[in-house]
């Protein structure tokens, strides 16, 4: 039987148990959901055995666990490292989802719910694959590792000290990873690049309790006018950002890469209509592929402090929150990008108010030099499949551990991703087009048989 039949025939039953996966809420941020992420893995492990993979192993964590299983049967052949991850992102505004988040539903040839572009559903394909050629041929033209991690969404704390305590148990001739998308409907890409990551709170306080703004208004700080005064000062009138030190590390874009970027042919008129906008805004000088692919950024992600209620309540705040990330590019330091933003808000507090910062999650830019040859081997795999050739990107976007992989373990990591940038992901009514899955699963078999 063909792979296009097999996979035909096993397409409904393959759903309904993806669907299963997709039904479990394992949100790995909120404590709530301990237990179900916990579920989650368990639910893998056991389709994991059913697939035929073996020495399958669940390995805690202070956090969440690790899932481990391997196929090695094909000596002198490569050994490929499969990496994802089945923890999914808070599903924040509720309310604003057609269907609830964990009850999947498939409409208009999507199948809708939190994780299933984000990563299950991509995830799921790489078994589903495994899974095929051991049914149709008994046994996997290459060696096989799974390495599984439920922390993806919350930056992957505890992974890199198991790749550093696992490196033999993992070692690979490639990392093979799905969580990134195509260029857009039948364009498939290879992203040889993504941008680090660093994040902070901030949190400003004036006097000791809240005010009545009719006794005190004019006379005494404002902590929200303190915090927005603050945050307006992160970025100049030209969209850069106006911390000193901030752009230490940043590579010019070359002429080269700069047309690699224009060979993608992104028509922003049409991502400025798709969402919505009366125009884009980014960082001057700058087209919209460059700014998300290979700029940095600082973006506030909150702004909170006050009162909140309906109606009106006439209160001067004592306190005000913010909570800010910055996507780095080339060799910027995520230590060293929080320290210089921690210092800029530092000095550039408004009197009489205080200012306190908490750094938080770090992670470095990944790129690898889309001429190495598996690389070239992904883009036919997909050429194939899709009949066009997969084009080099890099992704605006951070996988944190990729930068982890790619060092602990010195292997080049291939992201081959079937989402694409309008499903939602991280976002109410996250799905994953069905026609990327079906094509998904037969670029796999042919990667995995050719490389």
């Amino acid at each position: 039987m063909s792979y296009e039949n097999y996979f035909q025939t096993e397409r409904e039953a393959q759903l309904a148990e993806l669907k299963q996966w997709l039904a479990i809420p394992s949100i790995s941020a909120l404590s709530s959901h301990k237990e179900d992420v916990l579920s989650a893995a368990h639910w893998l492990l056991d389709t994991l055995k059913r697939a035929g993979l073996e020495n399958i192993e669940l390995h805690p964590t202070a956090g969440h666990p690790v899932i481990y299983a391997d196929y090695l049967h094909a000596p002198g052949k490569p050994t490929i490292l499969v990496y994802g991850h089945y923890d999914v992102q808070p599903v924040d505004p509720l309310n604003l989802w057609t269907t609830p988040p964990f009850e999947p539903k498939i409409r208009d040839g999507k199948l809708y719910a939190r994780g299933a572009t984000d990563d299950k559903g991509q995830v799921f394909m790489h078994i589903k694959a495994i899974e095929a050629i051991l049914k149709q041929e008994g046994t996997l033209p290459v060696n096989i590792k799974l390495c599984i991690e439920g922390e993806e969404e919350i930056g992957s704390v505890h992974l890199p000290p198991f790749l550093e305590a696992s490196k033999d148990k993992l070692a690979a001739d490639a990392v093979l990873v799905s969580d990134t998308s195509l260029l857009e409907r039948g364009r498939p890409a290879i992203c040889t690049g993504l941008r680090g990551l660093c994040s902070l709170e901030v949190s400003v306080n004036t006097a000791l309790t809240d005010l009545h703004s009719g006794s005190y208004g004019g006379g005494v700080p404002n902590a929200l006018h303190a915090l927005v005064s603050l945050l307006s000062s992160l970025h100049d009138d030209k969209g850069r950002v106006a911390v000193e030190g901030f752009y230490d590390g940043v590579p010019e874009l070359s002429p080269l890469l700069r047309e690699e970027f224009a060979k993608q042919g992104v028509d922003e008129d049409k991502i400025r209509s798709g969402l919505g906008l009366e125009q884009l805004y980014g960082e001057e000088g700058y087209s919209f592929v460059e700014r998300v692919g290979a700029r940095p950024t600082l973006e506030l992600n909150g702004v909170y402090g006050g009162f909140q209620g309906e109606g009106s309540k006439t209160v001067i705040p004592k306190e005000a929150h913010a909570k800010i990330t910055c996507r780095l590019v080339g060799d910027q330091d995520p230590q060293h990008i929080l320290d210089v933003v921690e210092a800029h808000l530092k000095a550039n507090i408004q009197a009489g108010a205080k200012v306190q910062v908490k750094q938080m999650e770090k992670a470095r830019a990944f790129n690898i030099d889309p001429s190495n040859p598996i690389l070239q081997t992904a883009a036919d795999a997909y050429g194939k499949v899709y009949g066009t050739r997969a084009l080099f990107t890099k992704d605006g976007g951070s996988i944190p551990i990729m930068e982890s992989f790619s060092r602990i373990l010195q292997a080049p990591v291939v992201l081959m991703g079937f989402g694409l940038d309008d499903e939602n992901l991280h976002a109410p009514d996250e799905h994953f087009n069905l026609e990327n899955f079906d094509k998904g699963l037969l670029t796999i078999v042919e990667f995995l048989k050719t490389v």
